[in-house]
């Protein structure tokens, strides 16, 4: 009997034996394609030797200091490079064990702001219905995931939430993507209006929505729109980049492709590629001048803050991404993807069905692509939550060795469902196509004679 609090106390897991670039290998000699990188965490694969050199040579060196007596040289050459040109305005940056904590940092350092600035009246976070932010309890204020935090309630704290940018669903036929862009942008000043301006703190998003939403990015637009509002009422921009930044979607911060500066940003997963737990808040030269011109300190902190052995780690792994021209292959795989699986899925069959017709949406930017189920393709009808289809896809995707993350409650938080794939950033061509074959046919052994709508 395993002594492990495990996520699932009654189910059994494989044991890893080791990891192989894209593919993980257990104890019973069976190969993994890890086509999610776990949680969009391992983006280098596995085994890099160049990250675990870099781990050694830190731990010879030195393993731990604590923040507040000494800086090591791995934190201070890992805050140069992400800082490098300061890209949208950030200046600065602090590193934690992981993305919740770097969320929960980002909101207490937005409140620290306005109590240096002079507005401790700003306390209030607006965020998105369908977000994720994390699983601590301030993370899980701000986000939509509705059965995440619905056994915590009476933790957590008040936050309004207006509506996602899911144009799968929410697009009006007679709105082009711009429009409905800005319509759904429009909710965060009418919630503005509602609250009073002077009460709010920050705006927190998603540049690309991750688990909850399923790689949906925003439509043209949208965070302009998003930004100019931020601006005209004084409140901070918080973009989450926890899931899709570092890479993750084509270029080192996915708001790049936006044509936005955000005030802060969180990062994580892809930062230090699975290889040591690490998370980073970036800070725009505006927060960090405030804090500077006033207590100068900043009032948070945690005992693994700029880990050096994390902070070497992750270095080695912007190294790896930079100098192996990552990036680019990221935003050509990722391509292929999409293409890939619609290839795939509109021709996969079982019987008399055709896994397309329970394909609702493909969607994503880089290597995080979803693709969105449903039971009548016509009617966008979710499955019967009942029928337990993302729990079933990852069971029968991991038995044709296959590691995918699907996901429930895409739709409102109980219906709808998704599989989503990220790949590491190292896959060639024909591991995507292995991706994209396995999952076609995973899908197929499901949705067979599974059509039943909520």
């Amino acid at each position: 009997m395993s002594r492990l609090f495990h996520r699932q106390l009654r189910k059994p897991l494989p044991t890893i034996a080791r990891g192989e670039g894209c593919y993980l290998i257990d104890t019973q000699g069976r190969r993994y394609l890890d086509a999610s990188g776990g949680a969009a965490v391992s983006c280098l694969g596995h085994s890099h030797p160049a990250i675990a050199a870099a781990m050694k040579a830190q731990i010879d060196s030195c393993a731990y200091v604590h923040s507040s007596y000494f800086t090591s040289a791995a934190a201070e050459a890992l805050a140069e490079r992400l800082t490098e040109g300061e890209p949208g305005g950030l200046s600065r940056a602090f590193f934690v064990a992981g993305g919740s904590e770097a969320v929960e940092a980002a909101i207490k350092l937005a409140r620290q702001y306005f109590l240096e600035t002079g507005e401790p009246g700003r306390h209030h976070f607006i965020s998105r219905r369908q977000s994720y932010h994390g699983n601590t309890l301030g993370a899980l204020s701000i986000s939509g995931n509705e059965p995440r935090r619905a056994p915590y309630l009476p933790y957590l704290f008040e936050t309004t939430r207006i509506a996602p940018c899911y144009p799968y669903r929410d697009r009006r036929a007679d709105e082009s993507e711009e429009q409905y862009g800005l319509r759904v942008a429009n909710e965060l000043s009418a919630a503005l209006e509602r609250l009073g301006a002077k009460n709010v703190a920050a705006f927190v998003a998603e540049t690309v929505c991750g688990a909850t939403l399923g790689a949906q990015p925003a439509v043209p637009g949208y965070f302009k729109r998003i930004r100019e509002i931020c601006d005209a009422n004084g409140i901070l921009l918080i973009l989450d980049e926890v899931m899709c930044g570092m890479g993750r979607t084509g270029s080192l911060y996915a708001f790049e492709a936006e044509g936005v500066a955000p005030d802060i940003v969180t990062c994580a997963k892809g930062l230090g590629a699975g290889y040591q737990p690490i998370g980073a808040v970036m800070v725009s030269r505006k927060v960090v001048d405030a804090i500077t011109r006033g207590t100068g300190a900043l009032r948070h902190g945690h005992t693994y803050m700029a880990h050096p052995v994390s902070c070497a780690a992750a270095l080695a792994v912007q190294d790896a991404i930079r100098d192996e021209n990552l990036l680019a292959n990221v935003r050509e795989q990722g391509a292929r993807l999409m293409r890939q699986l619609a290839a795939a899925l509109g021709a996969s069959r079982q019987g008399d069905d055709r896994v397309g017709d329970h394909v609702g949406d493909i969607r994503g930017r880089g290597l995080l692509v979803a693709v969105e189920l449903v039971a009548d393709r016509a009617t966008k009808a979710p499955f019967d939550p009942g029928l337990r289809i993302a729990e079933r896809v990852k069971q029968a995707a991991f038995e044709l060795g296959l590691i995918c993350y699907p996901s429930s409650g895409t739709v409102d938080g109980t219906r709808g469902d998704h599989v989503l794939l990220a790949p590491p950033y190292i896959s060639t061509q024909a591991e995507i196509d292995e991706a994209a074959r396995l999952l076609a046919s995973a899908l197929a052994a499901v949705l067979s004679n599974t059509t039943s709508p909520a």
